[in-house]
């Protein structure tokens, strides 16, 4: 059994690392759901049969848990992944959780591992809520049985070489989603398409992959697991949300850091790859990697490297200030935080 003794905490990268339990509930047509608590972190079983592993009728959703500056543990924007979760619920016709079992969840499985929550320099305690369908069912239909389940790891940097300029490539050999899609719901068949582009990206030596948008290969969507922001002078650009796009918790956060607290002009509508490719400055968005600079990007015969240094970026501002929130070292202007104790 894995325990705290046993992890490299200077070292955590992004990995799963088997932490002391987990949460589950269990939904039927003739119960609802029904919450079993908590239980010991362990393997799940399933009919070959179900709908998760035949259909990829599931769901999931991303947050964490931090140790702040005030030796405190929170929690951040909960009630955000709470709403998108039941969004991504009704695309995938898995039935909605009753009110604040999500939220109340969360807590609870954090409180029963804080064991495993790294200090404030070594990272946080990534939290992965999951729903799926588990019923057998041989014809394309919604499973009647569902299980929801949350479990914890403690993380440090989602990127191997830490925070460094991303070197990205746009493709335009794949898409990620189509546009009337489930490109908006958190959806684990959404991800899997992404695999053998990144694969190949990386052989060639690249760190992350921008796709394009499938119905307009002029402007682009996002990357594969995150959001994407384009500054121009005193502008900054995102993909407005058209149905390909996940609705990010940072990315709507950056937002508001940026529009309210840098007064910088934002505005969520189409980037164009000339917009793109003519930026000041270029990042990458998103709970795992917060927030991530891009120092060049490829397309085609064409490539740009961003003479603006990271230390120097409005990047760094705005990603600095999101974790001086998130930890606590500044007072929360947004109400965002949400303290579980200490």
């Amino acid at each position: 059994m894995m325990n705290e003794k046993n992890i490299d905490w200077d070292n955590l990268g992004f990995n799963a690392y088997r932490t002391k339990s987990m949460f589950k509930a269990y939904y039927s047509p003739t119960t609802g759901w029904q919450a079993e608590g908590l239980i010991p972190y362990g393997d799940v079983t399933l009919s070959p049969a179900s709908t998760i592993l035949n259909y990829g009728q599931g769901i999931f959703e991303g947050t964490k848990a931090y140790k702040t500056s005030i030796d405190r543990v929170v929690c951040f924007r909960l009630e955000e992944n709470e709403k998108r979760f039941s969004i991504s619920s009704e695309r995938m016709c898995i039935p909605s959780l009753p009110k604040n079992l999500f939220s109340d969840a969360v807590k609870e499985v954090v409180k029963d591992n804080l064991d495993f929550l790294p200090s404030k320099d070594q990272g946080s305690l990534y939290v992965r809520p999951i729903a799926y369908g588990e019923g057998p069912m041989l014809g394309v239909k919604a499973s009647e049985f569902y299980t929801f389940l949350i479990y914890v790891t403690p993380v440090g940097s989602y990127f191997k070489s830490g925070l460094k300029s991303l070197n990205t490539i746009v493709t335009d050999k794949y898409h990620r989603v189509a546009t009337k899609s489930i490109g908006f719901a958190k959806a684990v068949g959404n991800y899997a398409g992404t695999l053998l582009p990144y694969r190949e990206i990386v052989e060639n030596g690249y760190d992350e992959i921008i796709f394009l948008n499938a119905s307009n290969e002029n402007i682009i969507d996002e990357a594969r697991s995150a959001n994407i922001f384009v500054l121009k002078d005193t502008v900054l650009k995102t993909p407005v949300l058209q149905g390909s796009i996940l609705p990010g918790i940072t990315r709507d956060s950056v937002i508001k850091v940026a529009s309210k607290i840098f007064n910088l002009d934002v505005r969520e509508e189409d980037v164009s790859l000339d917009e793109l490719m003519n930026a000041d400055e270029v990042f990458f968005t998103g709970t795992a990697a917060v927030i991530a600079p891009v120092g060049k990007i490829v397309y085609k015969n064409n490539e740009i490297r961003f003479k603006i240094s990271f230390e120097e970026s409005m990047t760094r501002k705005i990603r600095e200030r999101l974790i001086d929130i998130q930890y606590e070292n500044i007072e929360d202007p947004f109400g965002w935080v949400i303290p579980l104790g200490r």
